[in-house]
């Protein structure tokens, strides 16, 4: 029974290092390819790094495949880049809703993106990769078009407030929606918490309703803390409309 446990560990240590050594293997003949295709020096190229598990668990759900094979890790990286570089790029319009306990309003954050890039993309590309404590580290690039310029220039003037917060996905959810979708619900915390803290920082008295456009300023961070993932994340925040409760 002893020499059977020991060949079964040997065995699937032995099944994990070659499915490293895979992942890395693709991912290097990946970027070698992203390399050798035809970027040139251009000068207006936007880039982040994402860190994908190869043991995913998440909100106690072990993932539906387990450990991860190097397509679906290297699936995963550009499939999380495209989400970041399309909120980079297109951002979200949102209608923020300050919870107060006086009225029974509840706080509420609607999102709406306003556009997609998809991990296809042939703007998109991988620039590096590495694998460090069962952790799948890789950097991206996203070469930005004329209009892409122009909607990140819209974000870096002046009228735009910059924000940082830390949002977190639910510790309890009755059915498990999938990896990405878990770290969508902390990044849309963040920016809800974001929104509070800027709305803190500029209205006197609590609002209604407020309107307006905010996206990511870089690839946001994220960890596990108290069982729950959180999201680290920096925003740029255009306000709208800001609808105080004396209008009503």
């Amino acid at each position: 029974m002893a020499k059977n446990a020991r060949f079964l560990s040997d065995n699937n240590n032995m099944t994990r290092k070659f499915a490293l050594t895979s992942i890395f293997f693709l991912l290097i003949t990946f970027c070698l390819y992203a390399q050798g295709l035809e970027w040139g020096n251009h000068p207006y190229v936007i880039r982040g790094e994402v860190y994908v598990d190869l043991e995913p668990i998440y909100m106690g759900h072990v993932d539906y495949e387990y450990p991860l094979s190097a397509e679906t890790a290297g699936r995963r990286a550009l499939d999380e880049s495209s989400l970041f570089f399309s909120a980079m790029i297109f951002g979200w319009s949102f209608n923020y809703t300050p919870g107060e306990r006086a009225r029974r309003i509840s706080e509420s954050l609607e999102l709406t993106a306003l556009g997609e890039i998809t991990s296809g993309d042939p703007a998109l590309r991988v620039t590096d990769a590495k694998i460090k404590n069962s952790q799948l580290k890789l950097w991206a690039d996203y070469q930005l078009n004329d209009s892409h310029q122009r909607r990140m220039a819209v974000w870096r003037t002046g009228t735009i407030k910059n924000a940082q917060a830390v949002g977190y996905s639910p510790v309890i959810l009755d059915e498990y929606p999938g990896w990405i979708a878990v770290k969508k619900l902390a990044l849309e915390d963040s920016a809800r918490a974001a929104l509070r803290a800027t709305l803190r920082g500029s209205e006197k008295n609590r609002p209604k309703e407020v309107t307006g456009f905010i996206s990511l300023a870089s690839f946001p961070r994220f960890y596990v803390e108290a069982g729950r993932w959180a999201a680290s994340c920096r925003f740029r925040i255009q306000i709208i409309e800001i609808i105080p409760f004396a209008s009503y």
